[in-house]
This record gives structure tokens, sequence and C-alpha cells, in this order.
């Protein structure tokens, strides 16, 4: 089941399990319950002396095992293999068991263990789904701190019929007591401020309470990461504020082009770029919205950024590091059908429509890339693409020429999203050269056609272009003193990961200029 490398590995991890841990299966006659077993026992063997297993559950859901500390009501159930992007959730989840402590802030665990009622969770995921794993982990680690907190993680794959029952078309979603709790990726944070009604007045409290930064970056993908890194090596009070760290490099399956690192994943690379912020000392406040920048009402004060939660932070310079989202095409089904059949993760969400008819809206590279990796999927896909030609790379054009299974059209303008009974079931687009227009069946639409500013919250504030990008000179400042910005959400041309990082340092460096030239406000 597992290759020499990967049990030696696990071996390695599982010495850190210091209490026993019990596993109980529940196992039919498939391979897939096979195979189960063979991990199972797998697992057992490299650590018998503290990971007991049964093979004797009666769960209705097989193949599925349990896993929880011995003598504890704690449980936690895995539906289906966790292999794939979650062989890394099953074995965070045996060290937790086995009482290696998680990397989780000692407040968090607190307010996990003082969360009230009985919560019920179940998490479908699928197993190349990269955002996943911070919900399966996150509700993994509820359960094994709280008793009362029941966690079943579901592949989607293995369970077709309840995929197919409850309307599941994107991954991860999150049920709660059998109602709908969340859709896409969510850190413990989250899910954990989500039902304590209390934690956001705490939270805004504890943030209004900081004391100023020198440097305070808002965003903390690659560019806002980069400029932490410079500031605080300045030796400058450095903070980051975020509503997700790493931002859209989350979303990156593959990174083959950052200079110095031949491949690697969106999700790892974003906790490297973490880690190192956090190893200058650079204060990190994630999973936080900022709603309104107010400039200094004179030279050398104090700007205040204002957040969703009622808090307030201050700051002597501010870098802009927001980063872009997903553009949306913006035709009538699109919002109505999101998540039940709109998708915008090709690598998340493709497996689900597994043998189906699918879409894609947009022919530059993230959009051919999207229609070549499903047309091993799914039985056909269609391009759309507004322009009069393709705009992706030869390379992946030429490749995309040669499936059997993809159509393309371009000059054709997407009118619409049909669909019924709560699903998406077509695509209406018109032919820009004749006007006609055709109706596409189908079961799901994936959109790729670009990227948009994540700014609103700065009209009126800052000057920005008419895409909505914030106007910068060539050393990352705006046109309020004391602000900077850098990266995707900036006038930059190019939109790259290792454009974002430079542009980064390049408006930390600036802000670090304008902090010291600038003469301290007079005492009244």
């Amino acid at each position: 089941m597992l290759d020499d490398t990967l049990q030696a590995q696990l071996a390695a991890y599982l010495e850190r399990v210091t209490l026993p841990i019990e596993l109980v299966a529940s196992l039919g006659e498939d391979s897939n319950s096979t195979e189960m077993r063979e991990l199972l026992q797998t697992i057992q063997r490299l650590r018998s002396d503290k990971i007991s297993l049964r093979l004797d559950g009666q769960d209705a859901r097989k193949p599925s095992f349990t896993l929880q500390r011995a003598g504890t009501t704690n449980s936690l159930r895995f539906a289906g293999l966790p292999l794939g992007h979650e062989f890394t959730s099953l074995v965070l989840a045996l060290l937790w068991a086995g009482g290696h402590p998680p990397k989780v802030e000692p407040e968090v665990i607190e307010q996990i263990k003082a969360l009230e009622g009985d919560l019920n969770f179940e998490v479908y995921m699928s197993l190349t789904c990269h955002n996943c794993p911070d919900v399966v982990q996150a509700l993994s680690l509820m359960a094994l701190f709280n008793p009362r907190i029941r966690t079943t993680v579901i592949e989607g794959g293995a369970f077709q019929a309840e995929v197919t029952a409850r309307e599941i078309m994107a991954v991860p979603s999150v049920f709660l007591n059998g109602s709908l709790f969340g859709n896409g990726r969510m850190l413990v944070e989250e899910i954990v401020a989500k039902l304590d009604s209390g934690a956001a007045d705490k939270e805004a409290a504890k943030l209004s309470a900081k004391a100023p930064y020198d440097m305070l970056i808002v965003g903390g993908g690659p560019a806002g990461a980069a400029a932490a890194v410079y500031a605080a090596r300045k030796g400058i009070r450095t903070g980051i504020v975020a509503e997700r760290f790493g931002g859209q490099v989350n979303d990156t399956l593959a990174i083959e082009n950052y200079i110095s690192v031949l491949e690697t994943d969106g999700p790892k690379f974003a906790a490297a770029l973490e880690a190192h912020a956090r190893s200058y000392g650079v204060d990190i406040m994630n999973l936080q919205q900022v709603t309104r920048l107010v400039p200094a009402s004179e030279p050398g004060g104090l700007i205040e950024l204002k957040l969703a939660n009622g808090g307030t932070l201050k700051a002597k310079t501010v870098v802009l590091s927001t980063g872009a989202r997903w553009r949306n095409v913006n035709v009538p089904g699109e919002a109505e059908y999101k998540n039940k059949g709109v998708a915008y993760c090709p690598h998340c969400d493709g497996p689900l429509f597994k043998g189906k008819r699918t879409a894609v809206i947009g022919g530059g590279n993230s959009g051919i890339e999207a229609a070549i990796d499903l047309a091993g999927i799914v039985s056909h896909v269609t391009v759309v693409e507004f322009a009069d030609q393709l705009k992706a790379d030869a390379v992946l054009i030429n490749k995309l020429n040669s499936l059997p299974n993809v159509t393309v059209h371009t000059s054709a303008q997407t009118t619409e999203i049909t669909g019924a009974e709560g699903k998406a079931n077509g695509l209406r687009f018109k032919d820009r050269n004749t006007g006609t227009e055709q109706l596409i069946d189908l079961e799901g639409v994936f959109v790729q056609i670009g990227l948009v500013p994540n700014t609103e919250w700065l009209k009126g504030t800052v000057e920005l272009s008419r895409f909505g990008e914030v106007q910068i000179d060539a050393k990352g400042h705006t046109n309020v003193p004391g602000v900077f910005a850098a990266g995707d959400c900036t006038t930059v041309p190019f939109k790259q990961i290792v454009i974002a990082a430079g542009a980064g340092a390049t408006a930390a460096l600036s802000a670090f200029d304008h902090l010291i030239r600038t003469p301290a406000p007079v005492a009244a």
C-alpha cells in the first residue's frame, strides 16, 4: 500500500506518538476496503506498542475507520482512503491523538474545548483538492480535543451516492448536524470563530490594544511576505494583517517558475512564506479583513486601518498588498449556481464531475490548462473564448488540440448559465460574428477569465486605475503619504509571484526610507 520510502517516513513520524491510539475499521468486500485494511495494518505494525487495530467496526459507511486516543470518547472517522493530499491529514491526526501537540495557539485549543453542544461535522473532500486539507485538519483537531464534537471525513469519489444526494458539486463542503455549514477553504480559527459568537468582539478588543507599528502590511501573499521580511530586517516593528495568509498562492497547484525553486505547490509555498516572516518576529494577524484606511492627519502621524470586526490598527507606514481574486463572468446563473455546477478551481472540483459534460470559460493559460486537466476526468470539455483566437501559450494549445473530447468556440460571448432544480445544466453563448446563439447541455462550468484586484475598500482614499488597480510609481509610492503598494493589486504590468515578491521588497524599502526621512510630529 505504501512504498518503502513512505513507510520509513511514516515510521519516523509515529515515533512521536506517546499515548495509545485505537483504530476501528468498518470494511466491506470491495477493493477500497482491501486497500484500507492494508493501510491500517501497516500503520499498526509500524507502532504496534502504541497503536491497536480492530477490523470489526459496524459503521454504515464502508470502508471507513475511527481514530481516537485510548480511553476517550473523542471520535474522528475517515470514510474512504485518506491518501493524496489527505495523507498528511491522517498523519497529523495520528500524532495529535497520540499526544503530540498541534501547532495551534493555546488560546485556540481552549476555545475548542469550551465549545458547547453536540456538533456533528461531515466534511466532503477530494484527494486532488489542495484546499481540503486545511478544513479536514481543522475539524479533525476539533474532534480530538472536544468529546462533544464528532467529525467524519468523507472522500467524495468513494461515496458518489452521498455526493449526488446532497448535491455536492464543490469541495471542501462541510455539513454540521445535517445542514450545510460552509464551502471552501477554512482554517480552524475561522471555524471556531463562526461557532463562538463572542469571538469577534474579543478579537477586536485585542487588536485595538496593540501598539502602533512602524510598518503594517495589508495582505499576506508573496508581496506582503517579502515586504514584511525586508521591513523586519531593518529592526522596526512590523505587522501583517491578512484575510488569508498566502493569498491566491494557496489556490495554485504547481509552481515551477519561481527562481531557485525547481518545483513546489501553492500551499507549501504559502506555508514557507509565513514561516519566513515569523522567523523575523513579524506580528501576523490572520483572518482579518480591513475595511477602511484613514490617512494620517499630519506629516509623521499615524495611519489607521479599520477592521471588519470593529477593531483598529495604527501604523506610521502602510504597504498595501491585497492581491487579486478570480474574475466573475457576471452573467445570469453564475451566482445562482456557484458551487452547484459553477466552479473556479478545476484541481479541487474536477473529480466531482467525473464522466460528465463540462465547459471552461476562458482561453488564456489558466483556461486551457483547466481544459486539459478536465479532459482526463470528464466525458467532454467545451472551451468558450470571447476573443477571435485562444490566448494561451502555443504548447498548451497544441496539447489541447490533440485531445479527442474537447471542443473550442472562439468569438463566443457567454450570455447565461442555465439550470434546473438548483443545479447548473447548460451554458448559452452568442457567436460574435453571426449573432446566433447556442446552448450547450452540461453539468459543470469552470470560470477562468483572469483576475480582479482586491481594492474596492480603497475607493475614495487611494488613487486607483480604471481597472481598480492601485496607482504606484517605480518605488511603490501611492498618492497618500506613508502608504505604499505592491503586487497584483497594483498597476504593475505582469501578475507573477516572483514579480510580486520583488515589488514587496521595493515597497518596504521605500516605506523605510520614508520613515527615516519624516520628522516626528511636534508634541502639543
